[in-house]
């Protein structure tokens, strides 16, 4: 059995809480159990194996002393509820309990959801008062999440991500500096190079039949979908299985490179790709095609800086690591991924920069990394 924490006991007496002898086991406080979230987080990641996070949420309706001695009673309940290997701590401190139940297949995710949601809501509801029983809101967070993308519903459990969320909280401030950046350049772009804009729209027209703006489905920041805006450089009515099987063996890492005039080395990227039209190569060598982008960026949808948001069909072939690059930033224009190797690495190296990029990123590297952008264009260009 474990041993009780030292400093959660000695918080529960200060509160007015006896302490329970049949509570033996650790409650961790707030900062180690979300510490500990994250870490099976990365756990799960290698093993593949899901876990669940249980939270019991008391509310702030009690009077305090009444509060203090629920939350004891439900830890001493809690105890009897749970397995032994289980953790136990504070989500939120002295408000909600949180569990985290481990090691579960994914067979079994759902059958475990409903079997524990049966045994806690019993045991408490036979241990507590009527008054205990009511104030209390019992949820269940199944790590990693169902990814099927829907416009409605965002597929990214915050719950899930306390140290994510936390991170954000104290960026607060370069957020809304890194928004006034977005919107400022994305505004003097679209007014600088609207001359751009009607020569290449002109270009597209008469040089091929359909649309001059090509709209694709694009998965950005928590999995939300939105439709990416690109000038059109691809004949219309065209199928995608040619790029969504590259895309599958460039994600499993057996993708070869195809040569390259500008880089011996060669590049992970379709060449000589017969979908594309004339003018659509000279607009994807001077990366004229992305222009439209900037009101995708307006629209709040993107970023001037971070990750290339990514299609449906590519995010159905991640890694479950893979998708934290989709969760720790807003996708983007250019990123350390342009600017650093671009085409010229392998697709696993490309999601570390994006997430060295997540941990890293403030106003001053997103401005150094959109003043290497120019010459990144232009280095790829020939």
């Amino acid at each position: 059995m474990y041993a009780r924490n030292s400093d959660n006991g000695a918080s529960l007496e200060a509160a007015g809480v006896a302490a329970q002898p049949a509570v033996d086991r650790v409650v961790l406080n707030h900062h180690a159990f979300r510490r500990l979230i994250s870490l099976e987080r990365k756990r799960s990641e290698r093993s593949r194996k899901p876990f669940l996070l249980m939270l019991l949420n008391m509310g702030e309706s009690l009077p305090s002393e009444k509060s203090a001695k629920s939350l004891g009673e439900i830890l001493d309940t809690l105890s009897r509820a749970v397995r032994e290997t289980d953790t136990t701590g504070w989500y939120e401190d002295h408000s909600t309990v949180g569990v985290m139940f481990t090691e579960i297949g994914h067979d079994e995710a759902s059958t475990s959801l409903n079997t524990l949601t049966s045994r806690v809501t019993e045991t408490l509801r036979s241990s507590l008062t009527v008054e205990q029983f009511n104030h209390i809101r019992v949820s269940f967070h199944i790590y990693p999440e169902d990814w099927e993308q829907n416009d409605r519903q965002p597929p990214s459990n915050p719950r899930l991500y306390p140290d994510l969320m936390q991170r954000e909280e104290a960026r607060k401030t370069s957020r809304a500096i890194k928004r006034a950046m977005d919107i400022a350049g994305s505004l003097a772009a679209l007014a600088v190079l609207s001359p751009v804009f009607l020569i290449v729209a002109i270009a597209v027209k008469l040089t091929s039949k359909g649309p001059v703006f090509f709209r694709q489905r694009r998965v950005g920041q928590y999995g939300v979908a939105f439709s990416l805006l690109k000038f059109r450089s691809m004949y219309d009515g065209n199928h995608s299985h040619v790029h969504r099987e590259y895309m599958r063996r460039l994600i499993a890492g057996v993708a070869e490179k195809h040569p390259s005039d500008s880089d011996d080395g060669g590049v992970y990227k379709l060449t000589g790709d017969s979908r594309i039209t004339a003018v659509g190569a000279l607009l994807r060598r001077t990366s004229l095609d992305e222009l439209p982008q900037f009101i995708n960026v307006l629209k709040g949808e993107m970023s001037l800086v971070g990750p290339r948001p990514p299609i449906d069909y590519e995010v159905e072939r991640y890694e479950l690591w893979h998708r934290r690059r989709l969760i720790e930033a807003k996708p983007g224009i250019t990123g350390l991924w342009q600017v650093t190797g671009r085409n010229r690495i392998a697709f696993d190296d490309m999601v570390r920069l994006d997430l060295r990029y997540a941990q890293l990123w403030s106003p001053w590297v997103d401005l150094k990394i959109l003043l290497r952008t120019p010459k990144a264009v232009i280095e790829g260009a020939h």
